[in-house]
């Protein structure tokens, strides 16, 4: 079979396991944008280029009206955590 069979194969198995809650999982607490934005003495206006949006999309994720992708809940945990580093890395260019 192929590499790719073999991984699609190994991932439902991972996926079936998961739906049964066994095997290793990874779950992050949710986080609230605005909390996160508030906490870091940000505005709307100043957050939105650090999340790489326009200014009416990251209106929507405080509004609830979209929701967190993977890369842009992690990129959240890492302003809540490390804002200074964040602005530095995102906003020197």
């Amino acid at each position: 079979m192929s590499t790719f069979g073999d991984d699609l194969i190994q991932s439902l198995g991972e996926a079936v396991a998961h739906a049964k809650g066994e095997g290793p999982a990874v779950v992050h607490a949710p986080l609230e944008p605005k909390a996160v934005r508030m906490r870091a003495k940000l505005t709307q206006k100043q957050m939105a280029p650090i999340m790489g949006m326009s200014l009416s999309g990251y209106r929507k994720w405080e509004q609830g009206q979209r929701r967190l992708s993977g890369p842009a809940a992690a990129l959240l945990q890492m302003l809540e955590k490390e804002p200074e580093a964040v602005r530095r890395a995102l906003l020197s260019a």
